[in-house]
């Protein structure tokens, strides 16, 4: 069968700092001095961001570099697994993956939404509270992947391969950034620096943003200088690259150079580029055209995840979480995708599992009948829904609402993608659209990442998202679809997805835009991160109104999104911290609530 692309972390025994549970940080009268952003961003340089890719050691000290580094480079590559659910240096799993996403990012752009308020280990009274118990989860896991990888960029003995610590804070800056864009400001440079403990002083996101395209920009060069290198050095570096980021290509060979890499460091850099684009569109086109320019992923085979498929022992982390009955599809997500009819519907989701009846305080703008079979159609559940209690259908109806195919998900072992071709082909769409030079056209790219969105593991063969993408693709009107909340609590809500998939050079840029996030963000499933990110900037794609607003932190209102998490921090010393920097680095008059803007959320036109 064929190999293609992989990356696989050596697991280990690591003792790692757990997730946080966090209390409000708010305090009624709080009151901080705002600083003001000035034009020139403040870039804090340490050892972690030395590297000197034009010194060659000798053999000797290279090889006792390797030598003396075998458990540190065992330990820091479990960091990376850190990054989509895993804990203590194992792989991706359920409870771990929940903290990081399910109960939070996941509802926030409408991706899902929690059935059931109690769980084991704390209370989530809806998708919009701001829980002491799961707040820091997407926190917790970023610490767990810091504290895996930041003592390895400190040890000066990696100064000896360039290369390799290259790779390294490419991994550090991938996870910061994912971080900053959920809370906002955060201790980047201490962390960096492998600071452990209080006082820190966080950095505000345009200086995190710049710092880390400086690092992208010297990353990219050392690792193009790899095949210049003798050859004992390389093979030496292989050697690592096997045990500890092992890429593969078709014949399970290490790869003989860093080349993908390279082009995932620059896709990485085209991403903050088009973060940015409303708030410095002239420094967003100079980022997004040096990118493509030095060369971005550009195929299957460079595309960066961690793979159930080849024989790393685990399933999608979804799959207990939604037998659990954790989390189910959202009326939004369903709304969507039947409007457009996408090979989804057809296949990757359950339709209800139990009868639903029609409930004694069902409201007259329902049209929900007095019971919907079991089995009758795909059901989500309006975002921002009180839920149940429970984990049972016979207590609890929302558990019978839809879930995902484990036969898709397990059979068809979908990556835990870093890096997708299909967003990067989304990227350089809306870089074009937006008259940036991204070597090609915003039609060409815009169709290119359909083509190559379905979720599946491309090793599997044509999927049957790929048999039935003809067809989707011609689509230039909408269906017309009308959710209907079978339980009757919620009234019912024509789809407010009014474009087609096909692309029409004819139309306006907006609804160019419209087009490209949508399709974007479905093939973003079920990684919320970047989703939650296109939604804040540009409004896209358009979503059902979040319910009972005043269930959040009371900066909501009927028809706002969650534009951030609040830190919910409880540690005294961690509070002062956020007194001194973190909300003065958010913004002028800035409030640690989920109504607050982060610095490229641009209240303003996408045009």
């Amino acid at each position: 069968m064929k190999k293609t692309k992989i990356l696989l972390l050596a697991a280990m025994a690591l003792s790692t700092m757990g997730l946080q549970s966090c209390l409000q940080f708010d305090e009624p009268g709080d009151e901080f001095e705002q600083t003001t952003i000035i034009d020139k961003p403040n870039i804090v340089k340490g050892e972690a961001d030395k590297i000197d890719y034009k010194h060659l050691p000798t053999e000797e000290n290279f090889n006792k570099a390797i030598t003396d580094l075998n458990n540190e480079f065992y330990a820091a590559t479990t960091g990376l697994y850190a990054m989509r659910g895993g804990k203590e240096g194992g792989l991706p799993e359920a409870h771990s993956y929940q903290y990081q996403y399910v109960l939070s990012t996941d509802n926030y752009c409408q991706f899902a939404t929690v059935p059931h308020s109690d769980f084991m280990y704390g209370t989530l009274k809806s998708t919009l509270d701001v829980s002491k118990d799961f707040n820091g989860g997407p926190k917790g896991c970023y610490l767990i992947q810091k504290k895996a990888i930041a003592p390895i960029l400190n040890n000066g003995l990696l100064d000896t391969i360039p290369e390799l610590k290259a790779l390294y804070l490419l991994m550090f800056n991938y996870g910061a950034i994912e971080l900053s864009d959920i809370y906002g400001p955060m201790p980047y440079a201490n962390y960096k620096a492998n600071q452990d403990e209080s006082p820190f002083e966080y950095q505000a996101l345009r200086d995190i943003y710049y710092s880390a395209v400086e690092n992208v920009d010297t990353i990219v060069k050392a690792l193009r200088a790899f095949p210049d290198r003798p050859q004992w050095y390389k093979d030496g570096v292989q050697n690592v690259m096997f045990s500890s980021f092992q890429l593969w290509k078709n014949t399970w060979e290490p790869l003989n150079d860093l080349e993908r890499w390279a082009r995932f460091a620059n896709s990485f850099k085209l991403r903050l580029a088009i973060h940015v684009s409303k708030v410095e569109p002239e420094t967003a086109k100079k980022w997004a055209e040096e990118a493509v320019a030095s060369g971005v992923i550009e195929n299957a085979e460079d595309e960066i995840g961690i793979y159930p498929y080849y024989g790393a022992g685990f399933n999608h982390p979804l799959m207990q979480i939604s037998d659990w009955g954790d989390t189910r599809i959202s009326a939004s997500w369903e709304s969507l995708l039947m409007s457009l009819d996408h090979p989804y519907t057809k296949y990757l989701f359950e339709k209800n599992s139990d009868p639903i009846n029609r409930a004694n305080n069902a409201i007259a703008e329902s049209s929900a009948p007095e019971q919907t079979p079991a089995r009758s159609r795909i059901i989500g559940i309006r975002s921002g829904t009180v839920p149940g209690i429970g984990q049972a259908v016979g207590s609890n109806e929302y558990i019978a609402f839809s879930t995902w195919s484990k036969d898709v998900m397990g059979g068809m072992m979908p990556p835990l993608y870093l890096m997708k071709l299909s967003e990067v082909n989304f990227l350089r769409a809306e870089g074009a659209l937006r008259g940036w030079n991204m070597g090609g056209t915003a039609q060409h790219f815009y169709e290119e990442g359909i083509r190559y969105a379905g979720l599946e593991e491309r090793a599997m063969g044509p999927s049957q998202y790929d048999q039935m993408l003809d067809e989707y693709m011609s689509r230039t009107e909408p269906l017309d679809y009308t959710y209907v909340d079978p339980t009757g609590r919620t009234p019912d809500m024509p789809s407010v997805t009014k474009i087609g998939v096909k692309w029409d050079e004819s139309e306006s840029n907006e609804v160019k835009l419209e087009k490209i996030i949508t399709q974007k963000y479905i093939a973003s499933w079920p990684y919320s991160y970047e989703p939650w990110v296109d939604l804040r900037r540009t409004g896209y794609p358009k979503l059902f109104p979040i319910l009972n607003p005043e269930d959040g932190d009371g900066s909501l209102k009927y028809g706002d999104i969650i534009r951030r998490m609040p830190w919910a921090e409880s540690d005294p010393q961690i509070i002062q911290d956020l007194n001194d920097t973190g909300l003065p680095n958010l913004g002028e008059g800035a409030t640690d609530t989920q109504g607050q803007r982060l610095w490229w959320d641009v209240d303003a036109p996408n045009f």
